[in-house]
């Protein structure tokens, strides 16, 4: 009777097999050695077991050649979204224009002038140049950009009223992403929250009551991923900003989604216009990089130029500073915003927001004909509703035309599973017993990729 430990191959044996010798090119040779000496370990414990295994060494030496492959592959890697939400904020929300991608790859690859005035040879300011490209798009004296929305209210907070109260409605003590909210990030800038009105009606006259010797600032904060409706009542902008003028305070807008281009005409209304919180008479101004805007992800604060200089003077600055590819995709896609109508086209957060039904219906009828062509797959075309996500217009859908899919070989979830973790990776929704793919998300440039994801998942 053979020894079935005996027929195991060695490791030298595996190593000189086909599929680890071309296994080189990708990886150590240290870290093939040790791959193959687990493999060969894990079939020695299946036969003490009493298991049958394979002793055959260029089969066992292609299964450690795909385990090691799997095993180094990057955990980051493109996705295609065909979820219909836009600002996926599991996904990565907004996707970069190419220029303003381009612009990150080149700052990462060599160096450039990031803290240098090329004229005079010395020192400047990172901020220097999207601070002018932040001051052409919204209308305001100054700006800067931190890391996020949520330190841009922290440093902007510290600088202004650390110590002293700020005055925010209780209908606007909103919770963000990672169940953050807006009274912990107003306490660890030092500012004391003074809560006025109620969850439904808040008025000036709650705001003026509210106002002592030690009052810093009046906020406003939008409601950027809930809406309160109904009976219901909130202060305009301007009417807080005149009772802070006549008390000589700050008047803070938490702005959130960094709209800068009015979308209520695409049937997009509710986000507030940061230039028309700027024209209002807010001297802060305070809005994400990544949402609405189509930006790189990072906070920016656009305002009174003295407030501004206040805020970069704070130690905080360096803890929260931008490092230089989000400064150069910010700045690339802020150069798209000369040309208001260009970036609604060409920035790929905005285009895809604003794509007509009729031209997604086209693009499904025509995706569907390439679909139907797989064997045992059903598909349909039908209407339904995108979301734009991210903390941005939760209430508000856009009409979409979607892909409906059914395989004979697997549920629903099961082929919805199949798409997740293939290559490329595909998330759907799956909804009324169908996988639904929405291309509203989805670059023409993927539909190639897609086809081939839905193939192998249907096989």
């Amino acid at each position: 009777m053979s020894n079935p430990f005996r027929d195991l191959p060695s490791v030298t044996k595996l190593l000189d097999a086909p599929a680890l010798v071309a296994a080189r090119e990708r990886h150590p040779l240290a870290l093939i050695t040790e791959a193959a000496r687990a493999a060969l370990e894990a079939l020695r414990a299946k036969i003490a077991a009493g298991e049958p295994v394979s002793t055959n060494a260029g089969e066992l030496a292609e299964r450690v050649a795909t385990k090691l492959d799997a095993d180094t592959a990057p955990a980051l890697r493109g996705v295609i979204n065909a979820t219909g939400v836009v600002l996926h904020t599991n996904l990565g929300r907004s996707p970069l224009h190419e220029e303003a991608a381009r612009a990150a790859y080149e700052a990462a690859r060599g160096y450039l002038n990031l803290e240098i005035d090329l004229g005079t040879g010395k020192r400047s300011s990172r901020q220097s140049n999207v601070r002018t490209g932040l001051r052409a798009v919204t209308g305001a004296e100054s700006a800067t950009a931190v890391n996020n929305c949520a330190a841009a209210t922290v440093i902007a907070l510290r600088a202004v009223a650390a110590g002293k109260d700020v005055v925010v409605s209780r209908g606007q003590l909103v919770e963000i992403g990672g169940s953050f909210r807006i009274p912990d990030v107003m306490a660890v800038s030092g500012a004391a929250l003074r809560e006025v009105g109620t969850t439904n009606i808040t008025r000036l006259s709650d705001y003026e009551r509210a106002i002592s010797p030690n009052t810093a600032a009046l906020m406003r904060v939008h409601c950027s991923n809930y809406r309160v409706r109904g009976y219901t009542k909130s202060v305009e902008l301007a009417d807080l900003v005149a009772l802070g003028r006549k008390h000589s305070l700050t008047v803070i807008d938490d702005a959130g989604s960094g709209q800068l281009i009015d979308l209520a005409p695409f049937g997009l209304p509710g986000e507030p216009h940061i230039p028309t919180s700027i024209t209002e008479g807010a001297d802060l101004v305070l809005f994400s990089g990544d949402k609405l805007l189509g930006g790189p992800q990072c906070g920016i604060i656009a305002g009174r130029a003295d407030l501004i200089v206040r805020i970069e003077k704070d130690p905080l600055m360096r803890a929260f500073r931008l490092d230089k590819m989000t400064l150069a995709a910010l700045e690339a896609t802020l150069r798209l915003y000369r040309d208001p109508e260009r970036a609604r086209r060409d920035i790929p957060t905005l285009r895809m927001l604003t794509t007509p039904l009729a031209e997604l219906r086209k693009r499904c009828e025509s995706f569907a004909k390439w679909l139907r062509e797989i064997p045992g797959l059903t598909v349909g075309v039908r209407e339904d509703e995108s979301f734009v996500g991210g903390g941005s217009l939760p209430d508000v859908s856009v009409p979409t035309c979607v892909l409906a899919l059914s395989s004979a070989t697997a549920s629903e979830s099961e082929f919805a599973a199949k798409l997740r973790t293939g290559a490329p990776a595909v998330v759907a929704r799956v909804q009324d017993g169908r996988v639904l793919l929405d291309l509203r998300c989805v670059f023409e440039r993927q539909e190639a990729e897609l086809l081939d994801a839905v193939r192998a998942a249907a096989s």
